[in-house]
């Protein structure tokens, strides 16, 4: 089968297309042809050897597909392996992909979606009326963030974005204010945009001088819940009397101990897909890549010029 992989650690130019053996299907799981598979920031790191790092190179990376099932059924699930014409899943965590959605849109849902649906619902708890600030709200994960928080009742949504035609996508897409997200600067923009008070929830992928920024905007109970780090730069250490005295949570998420757990999936999931089938929630797919062509989608992910979901078609 196609593939690609990487011998070394490194930049997008380490992506390199090979024929390679089709990989091995053991018990409980189903092999898949491609129709489309995801890529994530995460990818990013593991290309560079900085995140989940394999045990042994070459390695195959992608973390999820949709595809043909032997059966014939469309499916969407997670690998590890998906930069390939084929792939394998783990049959009893297959969803099938109604033939309506496009498979950039599904892949959305995948793991930008259960990120997004977890960090507003598990993580942050949001209550309805609060007011969420989503940074990079034109990006994967946040541009479904900003949505969901509107359906889940949030009373003021604010996104944060690098540029004009992003911050004008997350007001298209529902936020009632959007403000540019860098850290000079941040706290008096935050603030003002939710009317000159302070925030009940932040969503932060950023890191860094942002974070730090972040958690000077909340408000009495509010929650900063971080998700990553695009930034690469480290955030001060956090006091733990600064959070009790004004009542503060830092909470972290990480998808992939949620992956093995149905309950943590298939429910919200089944959501995503609802929503988006009542026209309620709108994936964005932000590009979409011949396989050959990984690397400059792997960069222009990493050089953040685009939005919403990037897929590679083998």
């Amino acid at each position: 089968m196609r593939a690609i992989q990487f011998t070394r650690f490194g930049g997008p130019e380490v992506l390199e297309e090979a024929e390679v053996p089709d990989p091995v299907v053991g018990p409980g799981q189903v092999l898949v042809d491609v129709e489309a598979a995801g890529l994530n920031f995460a990818d990013v790191r593991q290309i560079s050897g900085h995140y989940s790092a394999p045990d042994r190179l070459p390695h195959i990376p992608g973390s999820e597909v949709v595809g043909l099932d032997p059966r014939g059924r469309r499916v969407m699930g997670f690998t590890a392996n998906g930069y390939a014409s084929r792939a394998v899943l783990d049959e009893g965590d297959v969803v099938v992909v109604p033939g309506s959605l496009r498979a950039g849109e599904a892949l959305a849902l995948l793991v930008q979606g259960l990120t997004a649906w977890h960090l507003l619902r598990s993580s942050a708890r949001l209550r309805e009326g609060e007011s969420v600030v989503v940074h990079s709200g034109a990006g994967g994960v946040g541009s479904l963030a900003v949505q969901l928080a509107k359906v889940f009742g949030a009373g003021r949504v604010i996104a944060t974005a690098s540029s004009e035609d992003k911050r004008s996508l997350a007001l298209d897409l529902g936020a009632d204010a959007a403000v540019d997200g860098a850290a000079d600067g941040y706290a008096e923009r935050v603030i003002e945009a939710n009317g000159d008070r302070p925030v009940d929830v932040v969503l932060d992928a950023v890191g860094g001088a942002v974070f730090d920024a972040a958690l000077t905007v909340l408000a009495p109970f509010g929650r900063l819940v971080s998700y990553g780090s695009s930034s690469g730069e480290q955030a001060a250490p956090v006091e733990i009397g600064r959070l009790t005295a004004g009542n503060l949570a830092v909470l972290g998420f990480w998808l992939r101990p949620l992956r093995g757990r149905r309950e943590m999936v298939g429910p919200p999931l089944g959501e995503l897909l609802a929503l988006t089938a009542a026209g309620r929630l709108r994936p964005l797919v932000g590009g979409e890549y011949p396989l050959a062509e990984a690397g400059r989608a792997v960069a222009d992910l990493a050089g953040r010029r685009t939005v919403g979901k990037v897929v590679l078609l083998p």
